[in-house]
C-alpha cells in the first residue's frame, strides 16, 4: 500500500510540498543585515557614464527547474538578454531613457524603468505555482536588496550584456 501511495506522480507532490514548507520557514533577512553584508561588495559589472545597468535577480530556489527567459524592449527571440533559474541574476547595459523588461515562464510578465546613465536598476523575478510549470511577475527592488540577492545569488546564463 506504501507503493501505491508513493508512486511517481505523489512522489513529486510530496517534494513539492516540502521545498514550499522550507522555504516558507526560511528567516528573512533585514534590510540592515543586507547593508552589512554587501557594504564592501562589487557588483560584477557597474555602469559607464553613457549607460545604465539592470540586474534581473531571482533569488528564490522555488521552481528552480523552471527557466525565466529576460527580454529588453519587445518579446523577439533578437531581444533575449538570458534567463535565470532559481537562485541566479543576469545583467546588460542599457541606453538611458525608457525601457521595458519582459520575463517568460508560463506567463509573461513586464515592467519598465526611465535609465538614467551611471545607474543601476534591480529587478526582482518572483515565482508562484502554475497550471503547467512556474508562473513569474516582476518588482523593482531597492539597491540594498538587489546587491544582497546579487551576492547570494550565482549567475545565470547571459546571452549578451547589451542590445
Amino acid at each position: 500500500m506504501l507503493k501505491e501511495i508513493f508512486s511517481a506522480g505523489a512522489k513529486s507532490i510530496f517534494s513539492i510540498l516540502v521545498i514550499t514548507f522550507l522555504t516558507s520557514c526560511a528567516g528573512t533577512v533585514s534590510l540592515e543585515q543586507m547593508r552589512k553584508e554587501t557594504e564592501n561588495f562589487q557588483l560584477p559589472k557597474t555602469p559607464d557614464e553613457k549607460s545604465a545597468i539592470v540586474y534581473v535577480v531571482r533569488p528564490s530556489m522555488v521552481g528552480t527547474i523552471v527557466r525565466f527567459n529576460v527580454f529588453l524592449d519587445d518579446k523577439e527571440y533578437s531581444s533575449e538578454m538570458g534567463y535565470n533559474r532559481g537562485a541566479q541574476y543576469i545583467y546588460f547595459k542599457v541606453t538611458p531613457g525608457q525601457h521595458r523588461i519582459f520575463s517568460k515562464a508560463e506567463n509573461w510578465d513586464e515592467i519598465g524603468i526611465d535609465a538614467q546613465a551611471g545607474r543601476t536598476y534591480f529587478i526582482q523575478q518572483f515565482s508562484k505555482m502554475g497550471i503547467i510549470m512556474a508562473r513569474n511577475s516582476l518588482s523593482q527592488t531597492t539597491e540594498d536588496q538587489g546587491k544582497y540577492f546579487v551576492k547570494e545569488s550565482k549567475p545565470g546564463t547571459i546571452y549578451k550584456t547589451e542590445k
